[in-house]
């Protein structure tokens, strides 16, 4: 189907932009619960990943949103319910491992089914001992919250390869994660992240466990609107990877949702796919604004949707050998207003006290005659994220042609 709506690459870009929450001005004072409520609201959820040379990916989106914020904040949100403070989040499979909104669960019920399809071809123990999994759920009812390792020692298995040993702690692991993948646990809590286990009637609210089941077109359709929603605009592709959804599913959602009005086919100048643009997006003439952004911000995850849209190749080099690293190995782009125009290589160095930047580079088509702005709002910036991670100091190494010029504006 043709369409004769059409939206530059800037006006893309200013969409995005202000669909992730850029633009508005950061809260004045210390951000509280109600700020933090607004960002999840805007974002839908927020990934979860192990690596903690900067700060846990999951915390990094908020600051980029609201500045310095109690992480506590967070903590409480995910992992810790009173009548007064009830629990916001709730972890699931999502855009990988993430924490989302607990009123999601119910769309979580069509990747739950799916995966308890999968039994037999992952969690081969689960398939070949079915009794584990109901000795672990029984462990866990009985016990409350418990690690898997804690899960094991209360179980008093034998390994069939002998006895404790990492063969006998991966059978329970891969069970827990099976019981975690179908529903019958979730997460109650973390402990310098590791996963407490436990059962989801302890951790979710009896309406949103009751809640009508949907069946999996219908949540198709509410996922890609979700999508739309958080990315303002986007391809096909890029609203089904918000929440990783099959393709054939997620496209035949996108026609309905066309079909009925709900979303706009439009030409973007340079894309090979249509565009799908949420009919209530908003559409600022200009953004203001800087933020550093770590590599698993909705912003920057798709990385085939950052180079479309702001111009910037962009990988992460972790697991890229150091000698063959371009940019360096914890890499965070920096979006000045409407623009992503540097990268720094950053690690929290928690033993000194220090936020380090090994590595510092302008995008080439900055031009030169800004890049004293950029170094003067990047150090500013990272003042303020070394301050949100009590860190005393930033220290700026020599790689990276904007190296020489952020230093001098640390002072």
């Amino acid at each position: 189907m043709g369409t004769d709506t059409r939206l530059s690459t800037a006006a893309v870009r200013r969409i995005a932009l202000s669909a992730q929450g850029f633009g508005t001005a950061r809260p004045s004072g210390t951000p509280t619960r109600r700020h933090l409520a607004g960002v999840i609201d805007r974002l839908g959820l927020l990934q979860l990943d192990s690596v903690n040379v900067a700060v846990r990916a999951h915390y990094m989106p908020v600051f980029s949103r609201m500045g310095g914020y109690p992480q506590q904040l967070l903590d409480e949100a995910a992992w810790s319910h009173s009548t007064r403070r009830p629990r916001l989040l709730v972890e699931y499979w999502a855009h990988e491992a993430s924490l989302l909104p607990i009123g999601d669960w119910p769309l979580l019920k069509a990747r739950m089914r799916h995966y308890a399809g999968l039994l037999g071809k992952h969690w081969k123990v689960v398939a070949t001992e079915p009794g584990l999994a109901e000795d672990v759920l029984s462990v866990v009812k009985e016990l409350g919250p418990l690690t898997a390792g804690a899960i094991e020692k209360e179980l008093g298995r034998d390994s069939p390869r002998g006895k404790g040993g990492w063969w006998n702690r991966s059978d329970t692991k891969s069970t827990c994660e099976y019981l975690f993948a179908v529903g019958g646990l979730t997460t109650g809590h973390r402990v310098g992240f590791e996963r407490y286990y436990d059962l989801p009637e302890r951790v979710l609210p009896p309406e949103v466990l009751s809640a009508p089941e949907l069946s999996d077109a219908e949540i198709s359709r509410e996922f890609i609107r979700r999508s739309a929603v958080r990315l303002g605009v986007g391809t096909e592709t890029d609203l089904r990877d918000y929440y990783r959804l099959k393709p054939e599913p997620a496209r035949t959602a996108l026609r309905e949702l066309v079909a009925a009005g709900e979303l706009e086919e439009v030409t973007v100048p340079g894309w090979r796919k249509p565009g799908y643009l949420h009919p209530e997006a908003r559409r600022p003439r200009k953004i203001t604004g800087r933020a550093l952004l770590c590599p698993f911000d909705p912003l920057v995850w798709e990385r085939d949707r950052t180079e479309r849209i702001f111009d910037f190749f962009y990988r992460i080099e972790i697991y890229t050998p150091e000698h063959k690293r371009v940019h360096g190995y914890y890499v965070y782009p920096f979006l000045l207003d409407e623009r992503l125009v540097a990268r720094v290589d950053l690690k929290a160095d928690r033993k000194t006290g220090v936020l380090r930047v090994p590595g510092a580079f302008v995008e080439a088509a900055v031009d030169p005659a800004e890049h004293p702005r950029v170094a003067a709002e990047l150090a500013a910036e990272l003042r303020e994220m070394a301050d949100w991670l009590e860190l005393t100091d930033v220290l700026v190494g020599g790689r990276g042609d904007l190296a020489d010029a952020l230093r001098q504006a640390i002072g």
